[in-house]
């Protein structure tokens, strides 16, 4: 099996554009798949990812064998996704030109942080954005302005689809801490996506992957390795 990590536009070494919406994205998976050569994938996304990921299997399902989401649903919207604008007005305001390192910097970045975001682990995953463009500069890796302008209308809503319909395999991972995935919203969910599985992690909050990494590796290992119906 090959495992392909996608370069989400406007936020690693892919082009940064002042499109940002799903559409845009499923999009740019489907000619990414092309482009390698895979007719289908098993596509697996988290949070934004994860949207990313169930707008391509209900738009290019014959190009989609399963899916997988993570902590993320097409039917409610998370209150905590407002979190994200104090992670926006945090990354607009560090300041840490001048520092000797990125090292350095992104040290600076976790300090400046500490007022804004409490977990640690995100502080250092959003640190991890920041690069050197030169000596003593930096900025971060993703579109920021962009990012923050699409938030509330292209990112925290997922897209009204029409009677689309996903009927593959799906699983759904969501934190057990989490309210990203509703138990309320199961029989909407299923809707849109008929094979649905629903999977909580005890203990972990929307960044399951980290939060509870042993488990949620055997649990998407076991979907994937499992057969398709014949």
């Amino acid at each position: 099996m090959q495992v392909i990590a996608v370069d989400a536009r406007n936020h690693g070494d892919s082009p940064h554009t002042s499109d940002m919406s799903y559409k845009d994205m499923a999009e740019d998976i489907v000619h990414l798949m092309h482009d390698l050569g895979f007719e289908k994938a098993l596509l697996v996304g988290h949070s934004m990812g994860g949207s990313a990921m169930m707008y391509t299997a209900l738009h290019y399902p014959h190009n989609v064998e399963k899916l997988v989401v993570v902590d993320m649903s097409p039917i409610s919207a998370s209150p905590n996704l407002l979190q994200m604008t104090t992670i926006f007005e945090a990354m607009r305001s560090v300041n840490v030109d001048g520092s000797p390192n990125l090292s350095k910097a992104r040290q600076m970045v976790n300090k400046q942080f500490a007022k804004f975001i409490k977990p640690l682990a995100l502080r250092q995953f959003l640190a991890s954005n920041l690069v050197e463009v030169d000596s003593g500069k930096y900025k971060w890796r993703v579109n920021l302005p962009v990012l923050e302008q699409a938030f509330s209308t292209q990112i925290a809503v997922f897209p009204n689809v029409g009677t689309k319909v996903y009927r593959g395999p799906t699983l759904f991972i969501g934190g057990g801490n989490s309210d990203y995935i509703q138990l309320k919203d199961h029989d909407a969910i299923k809707m849109l996506f008929q094979r649905a599985e629903f999977h909580y992690i005890n203990g972990a909050n929307h960044w399951v992957h980290a939060d509870n990494p042993s488990e949620f590796v055997a649990v998407l290992t076991n979907f994937v390795n499992r057969p398709l119906p014949s």
